[in-house]
């Protein structure tokens, strides 16, 4: 029986065809004559309890000209959909929260939903990592000023960001002796009305902040490591940051292995551990990139993997 597959995504016609991981599964998927069918969040309705969306047949192409092709939209149950892509790009507003509750109606009915509903609204992409202080730099996550400046007077470096930020945005440097401490934490902290998070600073960022992907909690064997440009703090590459995938050390082995059986727990099948030097930094549950640079350099097929592990769960059940 023919699987059939849906994404809930950004505008396709918007992407960058070289680099985006979306692309790369629905490639994968159409490889193995899945049927495809695209939705934008806004193509999502809840109807008398039912799970419904205006959903539309959809081929892609390996060609950076024309990489998809739509048929007309139908609405449809997503019931009728054996898997769900829920590959959004954040922000995680109330938006994104209310795409995942009328995917859950789904869920609910039997559709695989990847990754799954409840552990995309649980799981904070930056504190869900303080589950494994094994693993994380010295950090604290505080809406209080007093706290917040005494931890940087503990550790006299360090990073100040907000926990909803995505690609790099309003992250903050703050070394010894900065004047611009109490405006940089007012401003991101609204005064002590929002809570951020801290972090000692870690010079390895120069050395690249790593991207591990990991597929129903076990690692890939190589990583896509960002390497911040002269004079910046940020490795992302949203920041300017360049991209270089190597194989991962023994300790981003190691830091795999302590968060691997959590995400399974939770139905999170794919996604992206970002580590600096030998600490966990966040935990990418929502749409983890990286996909297309590692297979390029590594003559992989990242998205076909993850199909793989779809069919598995899909005959388990």
């Amino acid at each position: 029986m023919t699987i059939k597959i849906g994404v809930v995504m950004d505008p396709i016609s918007r992407i960058q065809y070289k680099k985006d991981s979306t692309l790369a599964m629905l490639l994968a998927a159409q490889a193995r004559d899945w049927q495809l069918y695209y939705m934008e969040p806004g193509d999502l309705f809840l109807e008398q309890g039912k799970a419904r969306a205006s959903m539309a047949h959809l081929t892609v192409f390996r060609d950076p000209e024309a990489w998809f092709q739509l048929e007309t939209a139908h609405v449809r149950d997503l019931t009728e959909l054996d898997v769900i892509l829920m590959r959004k790009d954040p922000p995680f507003d109330n938006e994104y929260v209310y795409a995942t509750y009328m995917l859950e109606a789904a869920e609910n009915e039997g559709t695989l939903i990847v990754n799954r509903c409840q552990s995309l609204r649980d799981c904070n992409e930056k504190v869900f990592a303080t589950r494994f202080p094994q693993c994380c730099p010295p950090l604290l996550v505080s809406s209080d000023p007093a706290r917040l400046k005494a931890f940087y007077k503990e550790h006299g470096d360090v990073i100040f960001k907000p926990l909803d930020g995505m690609g790099g945005s309003s992250i903050f440097r703050v070394m010894p002796g900065d004047p611009n401490l109490n405006v940089i934490l007012e401003t991101l902290t609204g005064h002590g009305k929002h809570t951020i998070m801290a972090q000692r600073f870690i010079p390895e960022i120069t050395e690249g902040d790593k991207r591990i992907l990991m597929i129903n909690g076990e690692p890939l064997p190589y990583c896509l490591a960002r390497v911040p440009v002269a004079g910046e703090t940020r490795g992302n590459l949203a920041a300017g940051g360049t991209g270089r995938a190597q194989p991962l050390s023994d300790r981003d082995r190691w830091i795999a292995a302590q968060v691997g059986p959590s995400l399974r727990e939770r139905g999170l099948y794919f996604v992206g551990l970002d580590v600096i030097g030998d600490y966990l930094t966040e935990i990418n549950v929502t749409s983890p990139t990286g996909v297309r640079e590692i297979d390029n350099a590594y003559n992989l097929d990242i998205g076909g993997q993850l199909m793989d592990c779809i069919a598995q769960e899909l005959a388990a059940r």
